[in-house]
This record gives C-alpha cells, sequence and structure tokens, in this order.
C-alpha cells in the first residue's frame, strides 16, 4: 500500500512539473521555427534538396545563421533564447536571401512619396508628421530630397494593410511579428512601404511607434540591409527607443553615405556608436548581478553575461525596459529582497526580475542623501554585512539594508578608505570578498579584509579579452 500510495505521488508531482500541453507546445514552436526560417533566411539552396542534406540539416543551417545574426549561442537547435528572439515584433524584410544583401540606391537624389491611405490608429495630421520627419532622419546625412505628391505614382509609396493586401507579394501575419515590410529602389514596388493594419500604430511608446517604424523601412527602400549591430536603426527587431530626439546611429551613417555620398549639413555630427567590449580604452557606466545574470551597462547598451554563456549578448536597455533611462548612472542587486536598483540622476527605480516595481521612480534623497545630491555615480551591496556603499564624487555613503537608513558618520572620503583606487568610481561589484572598482580603462581588484588593492586590471577583461 505504502507502495502503490509512493508511486501515486511520485506521478503527481511529475504530472505537475510538466507543461500543461507540452505537444501543443511544440508544435507551436516547430511551425514558428519553420514560419521564421522561412521568410527571413531562405536560400538558393533550399529547392535543391536532392542531395544527401535532409530537411533537418537545412533547418540546423539556418538556424545558425540565424543565430550568428542577432549574436546568440550558435547551436542549431530552437533553444529558448533564439525562440524569444523569433517572438519579438519586427521588420519582414528578410534578414538573408531575397533583399538580404546590399542593394545599389536610387540613380537619383531628387524622390517623390505618396501616403496612399492612413490607419485610423492615429489622426492624418499625426501620420504626416511622422512620415515626414522619418524621411528627414535620412535627408540630414545624405544629398537626398524628399518631395510629397497627392496623386499620381510616387517613387515610394505608402500604404497600410492587412495580411493579403492590394498585389503585393508578401503578406502580414496579424497582430505582433511582422510590423511593416518594404522594397529595395526600382521599378514597379520598388521602394514602397507596407505598414500592417493589425497593429496599433502610436506616437509614442504604446503600441508601435510609427515614427521608428517608417525611418527603419524607409531604410530599406532606399536600399539598405538589415544591420547586425543592435543599436542601429536597421537592425530587423523593434524597439522603442524614448521620447528624448532621435539622432541616427553612427552604423547606418555609414551605410546610407556609401551609396549616396553626406549632405551638405549634419546638424548632429556626433552620431551614437555602439560599444565595442574588447576596446583598450572600454570603460563602464555601471555593474550589477540580476538573479545569477552579470548585467554591464554602457551607454545605451547593456551587456548580458551569463555563467553557462561564452559570449556576452549585447542589448538596448530600451528593448528591456522601455520606461527607463538611455543611460544609466549605477546600479546594484539586493538578493535577499529579490530587487535590482537601477539610478540615473536624482531618481531610482526598482525591479523585480525584469519588471518594474509599482511606486517608483523615486527620488534618491528619500533613501537618505543630501537633496543637493545630483547623481550616484557607483553603488554595491555587500553580501555578508548587509550594508550598500554608494560612491559619487570623491565620497562614498554606507546604507543599512534591514533598517533602511544610512549609517552615521559617512559620507567618507573615498582614498581614505580603499587607498589606491583614485577619487572617483564609475562602477563597482562584488565577487568572492572582493571589491572591483572600475575608473576608465581599469579596474582595480581589492580585497575587503586585506583592505589593499591585489590585482589592477583592464576593464575590458570582464569579457575574457
Amino acid at each position: 500500500m505504502k507502495y502503490l500510495l509512493l508511486l501515486l505521488l511520485t506521478y503527481i508531482a511529475v504530472s505537475n512539473a510538466l507543461p500543461a500541453h507540452p505537444e501543443k507546445d511544440n508544435k507551436e514552436d516547430t511551425k514558428l521555427v519553420e514560419d521564421y526560417l522561412s521568410n527571413f533566411y531562405a536560400s538558393e539552396t533550399d529547392s535543391n534538396q536532392s542531395g544527401w542534406k535532409t530537411k533537418a540539416d537545412f533547418t540546423a543551417e539556418k538556424l545558425q545563421k540565424m543565430q550568428r545574426f542577432f549574436g546568440l549561442k550558435v547551436t542549431g537547435k530552437p533553444d529558448t533564447e533564439t525562440l524569444e528572439m523569433m517572438k519579438k515584433p519586427r521588420c519582414g524584410v528578410p534578414d538573408v536571401g531575397l533583399y538580404g544583401v546590399t542593394l545599389p540606391g536610387w540613380k537619383k537624389n531628387n524622390l517623390t512619396y505618396r501616403t496612399v491611405n492612413y490607419t485610423p490608429d492615429m489622426s492624418k495630421e499625426d501620420v504626416d508628421k511622422a512620415i515626414q520627419k522619418a524621411f528627414k532622419v535620412w535627408s540630414t546625412v545624405t544629398p537626398l530630397i524628399f518631395t510629397r505628391i497627392q496623386e499620381g505614382i510616387a517613387d515610394i509609396m505608402i500604404a497600410f494593410g492587412r495580411k493579403a493586401h492590394g498585389h503585393c507579394p508578401r503578406y502580414f501575419d496579424g497582430p505582433l511579428g511582422v510590423l511593416a515590410h518594404a522594397f529595395p529602389p526600382g521599378s514597379g514596388f520598388g521602394g514602397d512601404v507596407h505598414f500592417d493594419e493589425d497593429e496599433d500604430w502610436t506616437t509614442g511608446s504604446d503600441g508601435y511607434n510609427l515614427f521608428l517604424v517608417a525611418a527603419h523601412e524607409f531604410g530599406h527602400s532606399l536600399g539598405l540591409e538589415h544591420s547586425r549591430d543592435p543599436g542601429a536603426l536597421m537592425f530587423p527587431i523593434y524597439t522603442y527607443t524614448g521620447k528624448s530626439g532621435f539622432v541616427l546611429p553612427d552604423d547606418d551613417v555609414q551605410g546610407i553615405q556609401e551609396l549616396y555620398g553626406p549632405g551638405d549639413r549634419d546638424p548632429n555630427p556626433k552620431h551614437p556608436k555602439t560599444p565595442e567590449k574588447c576596446a583598450a580604452d572600454l570603460s563602464i557606466d555601471a555593474i550589477t548581478k540580476l538573479r545569477g545574470e552579470m548585467l554591464v551597462f554602457k551607454d545605451r547598451f547593456f551587456w548580458r553575461l551569463h555563467p553557462q554563456m561564452v559570449e556576452a549578448e549585447l542589448v538596448l536597455i530600451k528593448s528591456f525596459w522601455p520606461e527607463l533611462p538611455n543611460k544609466i548612472d549605477a546600479a546594484y542587486e539586493n538578493p535577499i529582497k529579490d530587487l535590482v536598483f537601477m539610478f540615473k540622476g536624482k531618481k531610482v527605480w526598482a525591479l523585480n526580475g525584469y519588471d518594474i516595481v509599482e511606486g517608483f521612480p523615486k527620488k534618491i534623497y528619500e533613501m537618505g542623501f543630501p537633496k543637493e545630491m545630483k547623481r550616484i555615480d557607483a553603488v554595491v551591496h555587500i553580501d555578508d554585512t548587509g550594508k550598500t556603499l554608494f560612491f559619487t564624487g570623491n565620497k562614498y555613503w554606507s546604507y543599512d539594508e534591514e533598517t533602511e537608513v544610512m549609517d552615521t558618520g559617512y559620507p567618507k572620503f573615498i582614498e581614505d578608505e580603499f587607498a589606491g583606487i583614485g577619487d572617483r568610481v564609475d562602477a563597482v561589484y562584488q565577487r568572492n570578498g572582493y571589491l572591483y572598482f572600475f575608473n576608465g580603462p581599469l579596474q582595480f581588484e581589492y580585497s575587503i579584509w586585506s583592505k589593499r588593492i591585489v590585482r589592477i586590471l583592464h576593464t575590458n577583461s570582464l569579457f575574457w579579452c
């Protein structure tokens, strides 16, 4: 009887641990993979499967191409990270195969465009403004001139449609998934841009920002392929980049000027570049753990370093947290509370996993800092003591996480307590009894117990460079 009861309990435990409909999940994932690879990673060899290669071989090869393109671990298998990437909203233009090459641009600099119809999601005025602003992104860095016409056939015809729309050879897939697609320069559909009417088009962060999607699609209309740079406008995955003034990233500028040359005057000559993890002069803004992962922040980006991953994944901050600013000053994890705190200027955000905690952001003075304090430069939580150290300028504070009160006797001078690391800290984290202080291109390995610098390393050694 005891044996039967044990078997029953084991069966219940195993049953509860399994997904409710594994067969359904597997079928959905299989279809997702097949459709995604067919749409975005088609190749000339697909039709020639009479050789020794099986369908599974071709699928594995395409998966590897896709994983290399997005900087994922190359397994040739539909692992969790790969499936997550496939589910993100994106442009409908392939990454390889048809249109997946750099194409010659238009043979003229004066181009016309026409908006054939409008989405009911936005006012006509807002649609026109978004389209005009999207063209300006490209005209400010090239000699190109875009002129709107009200009737007739324009070089770039713009329209909203659902599923099978008009005579277009490409189809939309309903809400989410593919947001829009465009055709390269040429006759017929050449240069034309279509937006999926099943999406929710907006001027802000809710739904999908028409300006951002249009600017991306117009890049294709002008002859650009998708970029592998996650910071580029021509990266295929949609990311809302915030309300502040949009400046075309350097990768896109290089691509479009290769086709058309530079314009007479660039109002924003400093185009944001994507950081290189192995750059000799690499400095970082902030560093923290998040449930076992290491997050390293630099400008608009952060690298995800997981113990099981060899390569660090570079992503935009806004792709995970649209509500956060584009740049982080400092960050730390309190593992007991399962919270990560991120600082920018006089504000602090609390995250539970990848969700922002309700009631945040708050002002940093609510933690006990002087109201005149403008920012936190770096912060680290010491697991053994339960204290959190905040660095700003040439001073630091000690905060008791249990009582949520600043310790008395602070601030103190950094150099008095941590001799040799300098009088400022860019970022800091703790591991195995050591503090790692970052100051420009250098990091200092500091022993908490012997209170001395053990080693001086390059900042980029974080990434095994």
